[in-house]
């Protein structure tokens, strides 16, 4: 019963994972043809379904961590889903003003081509058992280029936001209300960007600790 078990575990996470590595994909193949032929200000309208659907896929990620079925942490993988859901719906997907900023383009490359590496890797590794080493050098080594720059045009993203945020008055909750609560979306932005501050630099030591951990397990091996 086991072996039924872990033979459709690895099944469906094979499955799970080529799929949105062929959203990625097309996220990544989108916003270089826009950016050729058309410019920055129009990689969002381009990118948009694939983006919104790749990105949102990754809820599932934190599921997987919660009944078992992946052994990766969720104190590691929540805070990471969690910004990028916030940056991809709260900020791009709520307020269009923000769309053309030239953080789009390198936003979605830097995401595209982590999550393209990134699902690949598992993918190969559920259906074979295993990943060639220069997948895998590639898995734990991109994140050096690839997490500054997404980080850095989140955080961005979001700063720029915030005059369009502060504007349109949208999510907040004023009061007087029946739950005597309110709630101001344009400080809860802020608050996002705090959080940032501390936890950039902890995900990235968190990487370096995996880098080291995998890469010498697999001269080991």
């Amino acid at each position: 019963m086991a072996g039924v078990f872990e033979l459709l575990r690895r099944l469906y996470l094979t499955l799970y994972n080529w799929t949105v590595f062929v959203g990625w994909a097309q996220v990544l193949f989108l916003a270089v043809r826009t950016l050729k032929e058309s410019g920055h200000e129009h990689v969002y309208n381009s990118v948009e379904k694939p983006l919104l659907l790749a990105q949102t896929a990754a809820v599932l990620e934190i599921l997987h961590g919660l009944v078992g079925l992946v052994r990766s942490p969720i104190t590691a993988t929540l805070p990471q889903i969690g910004s990028r859901l916030y940056v991809t719906w709260g900020i791009l997907y709520s307020f269009p003003e923000i769309r053309t900023h030239f953080l789009v383009s390198s936003l979605v490359i830097s995401w595209s081509i982590t999550e393209i590496i990134r699902y690949s890797f598992f993918g190969t590794k559920e259906a074979l058992g295993f990943a060639p080493s220069w997948l895998m050098w590639l898995r734990y080594s991109t994140f050096f280029l690839l997490y500054p720059t997404g980080i850095s045009s989140e955080v961005g993203l979001i700063y720029f936001a915030l005059p369009y945020i502060k504007k349109s008055d949208k999510y907040c909750v004023r009061m007087p209300n029946t739950w005597n609560f309110s709630f101001d979306y344009f400080y809860a932005a802020i608050l996002v960007l705090g959080v940032y501050v501390p936890g950039s630099p902890h995900m990235y030591s968190y990487m370096l600790g995996q880098r080291k951990k995998a890469l010498s397990k697999s001269k080991r091996e």
